[in-house]
């Protein structure tokens, strides 16, 4: 059964007993607390925390998810991977433990003719929390199980929470045992290679206090709603109903592995490192396409950096497996084509995600050969020193640096006959990894005070928010909040968490980002770095003290930066203004889908087929301008939903509303929106807009992003002084700027096409007279010279040696590098490049059967080693 049918078939299961069926959330998710989602739950937390009502009683979704926490350790096991997809369903205080029992075990073991998965039931085992005698009986009465196959477990396997306090319970999980190939017997509790976990059933029925890891902490009670939350692994179904060994050999994931070894000359299953480099490409190329189609770009940090380290060791894995040509741009598409059946717009989108793939290729391979000459400089320095190690702080350079892996850093020093400080780097490394975690930890404080808040909340009521008509309120401290609950007081240099009783801060929300400004007592001075919702009713405040200190009880005056503010108020109403313009130009369709605004900058999603194009684009920018310059008025106005749908008013992407609803019209009917952020009071206030880019970010979904006020004027001037710049450059009035640059462009794709072919016919002019030259070594034709070209010419050499004769050609560079190409008749004799080359340079190198290469040859010994070549071909 294909993955694709898996899926379809699960949610048509769940949607046939009532359960809602709920899209993937994208990858990337707006938790701060994760930078993408990893779990089934993730989209349905707010549901299952209780901080907001469920839309639906149950709920049934095929989530996509990425784990990277231990990316290097992909390829090494064979049940994980980076990219996953989690089938879950959810009960939202609905059913509970007996009919989500019955929902696994009727869906597993129902025959595949009649709808369901077709497991065995005899195969099938189960564990539940030591403490749940009630699963247990469930399971017992449901499927008639026998108490042997009901395994008991404690915490650390069976009992959940999110880590932090907050709705917490236990949990049952189903294995199927694969058979005596795969381990020994025993159940789950012996082997969990033989019987794999491919559902987990999460009881949500208490609420936990603080406390560290998977146990320890208190139970503060029962929940007031009790909930199911469930994952059954997608790619693990599959290996099952697939009949393969593991995740990397179903049919989402071995037509990439293939690719990759057939491009290498590699066979799956000869050689065990060689198979954790195919699993490691196969895994990381459809992580990539997954995160490249949900619009994450490639970058240095957070989310841009994951997707970057992910390409980068799937081409590292290719070179290591002797493949060093461009590896993207076979692989990608062939995870396209597996991925289509269950993500089309992977197909829709694939030009986008291919330009940027194969971009991030290009500028690693880059990467490399900077990176080659840093670590030749270090070692050469070390060898002149009289020395044999190279610095743990170098090798540390390179990897953070310039992106050089510390694989490569290793094998490349060995070649050169130097060792790397490997404690020194896992120590440097290890320091970087615990910062992360702090900064984590510091992320998931946010939702660690959800308690203490709850009691802040209870205690007081909800905040006097007053941020529509005040930049400054007169204050009180209800509370101070750290990552470990309340605190008594917060000194300089402390970020805290502050609960005020009114506030004039806007808390972020509905795309328009939180206000900045101070809070000043008596004895105080704080900046205001955050204003947050976590609960409804109540705003909450992320402060560092700048001086003196701040406690419970104090008095303040919070006071809103007015220039922040206006900034935000320009932004907000300009988000309005651009999503107008949208629909005036492109039609009523055109709806803003999600936004994103702050002081000076503005970003729009709406749904596009294709690109808008230059003359599109300005035509919306023209729109939002002349609305501006129409100086419109900007009213609000508060009303009932359902009297402001009459007045045709806009309410966007699933936001929840009250009884009452506030109206935001720019011009009256020209735009009228539900809304609850600030805004100008006229539209000429906003004073410009500039749109900066226009991008998709998913299948038939496009992105607009705009600068407004200052700085789309500074936007503006920097355009015109750039095109100021390059007419001065290429000597051309601006008018004619864009046909003198294309004249240019044209002469020097002409003059590099002259270039690659005079470089051709140079290559392919010596590489017959090499093989002419060819010396006979035991029956076997070999070719020996020296050249910069590498593999290239050694390539070519070898195709033009007659192919029933065994040939080898082997061609060294001054620079070091050595390179030796079989063709198919040498290794039908036995030979192998990789061998050859690690006898030619003592152990160093290494390669495919066909073609080979090793590098730090003395230039004063590449005469003799490439003298010895036929010797070593005799002896082999």
């Amino acid at each position: 059964m294909r993955t694709a049918d898996i899926r379809t078939r699960f949610l048509d299961f769940f949607a046939a007993r009532g359960h809602t069926v709920v899209p993937s959330a994208p990858l990337p998710t707006p938790d701060p607390t994760l930078l993408f989602v990893n779990a089934g739950m993730v989209p349905f937390k707010p549901y299952l925390t209780g901080e907001s009502p469920a839309p639906w009683p149950r709920a049934a979704s095929v989530q996509k998810c990425v784990r990277t926490l231990d990316v290097e350790e992909v390829g090494r096991t064979t049940r994980h991977g980076s990219f996953f997809q989690m089938n879950g369903n959810f009960s939202f205080g609905d059913y509970f433990k007996e009919e989500a029992i019955a929902h696994a075990w009727e869906l597993s073991t129902t025959p595949v003719a009649d709808g369901g998965f077709g497991l065995d039931p005899a195969r099938i085992w189960v564990t539940v929390h030591h403490s749940d005698a009630d699963a247990r009986g469930v399971w017992r009465r449901v499927a008639g199980l026998p108490d042997e196959r009901i395994v008991a477990r404690g915490d650390e396997d069976n009992f959940w929470s999110m880590g932090v306090p907050g709705p917490c319970g236990p949990c049952s999980e189903l294995y199927y045992d694969r058979g005596p190939a795969f381990g020994p017997e025993g159940g789950p509790a012996v082997d969990e290679d033989r019987y794999m976990e491919f559902w987990n059933l999460v009881f949500m029925q208490y609420e936990r206090g603080e406390g560290p890891g998977k146990s320890g902490y208190p139970i503060l009670g029962e929940l007031p709603r009790r909930n199911i939350d469930t994952g059954m692994g997608l790619e693990r179904m599959a290996t099952l109903l697939q009949g393969v060994d593991n995740l990397y050999e179903i049919d989402e994931t071995r037509p990439v592995l293939d690719r990759a070894a057939e491009l290498a000359g590699a066979r799956y299953g000869a050689d065990a490192e060689d198979d954790v480099r195919l699993r490691v490409v196969a895994d990381h190329v459809r992580t990539a396409l997954m995160l490249l189609a949900d619009d994450t770009v490639p970058g240095n940090e957070g989310r841009g950096y994951v997707l970057r380290r992910i390409l980068r060791r799937a081409v590292r894995s290719m070179r290591r497996l002797g493949f060093e040509d461009r590896a993207l741009p076979e692989l990608l598409p062939v995870a396209r084509d597996v991925m289509a059946p269950g993500y089309p717009e992977v197909v829709d989108s694939f030009a986008r995600i291919a330009e940027r793939a194969f971009a991030e290729e290009d500028a690693f391979r880059e990467t490399l050969k900077q990176g080659t000459a840093v670590l030749d400089t270090a070692v050469a320095k070390v060898k002149a020193l009289g020395g044999r190690s190279l610095p743990g702080r170098q090798a540390f350079l390179l990897h953070d640096t310039y992106g050089f892996p510390i694989d490569l850093t290793l094998e490349m020093a060995a070649e050169q006959g130097v060792e790397v400080d490997r404690e020194g780097f896992t120590a440097l490394m290890n320091a970087q990894r615990e910062r992360a975690r702090a900064d984590a930890r510091a992320r998931k404080s946010g939702s660690a005070d959800t308690a203490a808040l709850r009691e802040v909340l209870g205690a007081h009521g909800p905040t006097d928010w007053r941020a529509w008509e005040a930049l400054e309120t007169e204050s009180r401290v209800l509370a101070l909040l750290g990552p470990a609950g309340a605190v008594p007081v917060a000194r300089t240099g402390e970020i805290v968490t502050v609960v005020l009783d009114r506030t004039p801060f806007y808390a972020e929300s509905g795309g328009q980002d939180s206000d900045a400004g101070r809070l000043t007592g008596a004895s105080v001075e704080a900046d205001v770095l955050d204003v947050q919702r976590p609960l409804p009713g109540l705003v909450v405040h992320q402060v560092r003290v700048t001086a003196g200190e701040l406690a419970p009880g104090d008095g303040v005056r919070a006071a809103v930066d007015p220039e922040w503010r206006l900034g935000a108020r320009q932004a907000h109403s300009g988000t309005h203004v651009v999503h107008a313009a949208l629909r005036e130009v492109l039609g009523p369709t055109a709806l803003q889908s999600g936004s994103y605004n702050r002081p000076g900058y503005l970003r729009l999603d709406f749904p596009w087929r294709g690109a808008l194009g230059p003359a599109l684009r300005g035509d919306v920018e023209e729109a939002a301008n002349r609305a501006l310059r129409r100086d419109l008025p900007v009213a609000v106005r508060w009303t009932t939903l359902p009297e402001a749908k009459e007045l045709g008013a806009l309410a966007l992407f699933g936001e929840t509303y009250g009884e009452r609803v506030r109206v935001v019209e720019i011009g009256g009917p020209w735009s009228r929106e539900l809304c609850g952020g600030t805004h100008v009071e006229r539209s000429s206030q906003i004073g410009v807009v500039s749109l900066v880019s226009e991008s998709s970010v998913g299948s038939g979904m496009r992105r607009l992003e705009a600068a407004v006020g200052l700085e789309g004027f500074d936007h503006l001037a920097r355009e015109r002084d750039l095109v100021t710049r390059l007419a001065e450059q290429v000597q051309a009035p601006r008018a004619e700027l864009p046909d003198r640059i294309a004249s240019l462009l044209d002469r020097l794709k002409a003059v590099e096409r002259e270039n690659q072919r005079l470089r051709a016919e140079a290559t392919a002019g010596r590489a017959a007279a090499l093989a002419g030259e060819a010396v006979d070594a035991d029956g076997v034709r070999v070719v020996t010279t020296v050249s910069d070209e590498g593999r290239a010419l050694a390539l070519a050499v070898r195709d033009r040696l007659p192919a029933r004769s065994p040939g080898v050609v082997a061609v060294a560079s001054e620079q070091g590098t050595f390179v030796v190409a079989l063709n198919r008749a040498a290794r039908d004799r036995g030979l192998s490049a990789s061998d050859l080359v690690k006898r030619l340079l003592d152990g160093r190198g290494g390669g495919s059967p066909d073609v080979a290469q090793g590098g730090g040859l003395p230039r004063e010994r590449v005469g003799a080693v490439l003298g010895d070549v036929p010797r070593v071909v005799a002896g082999a």
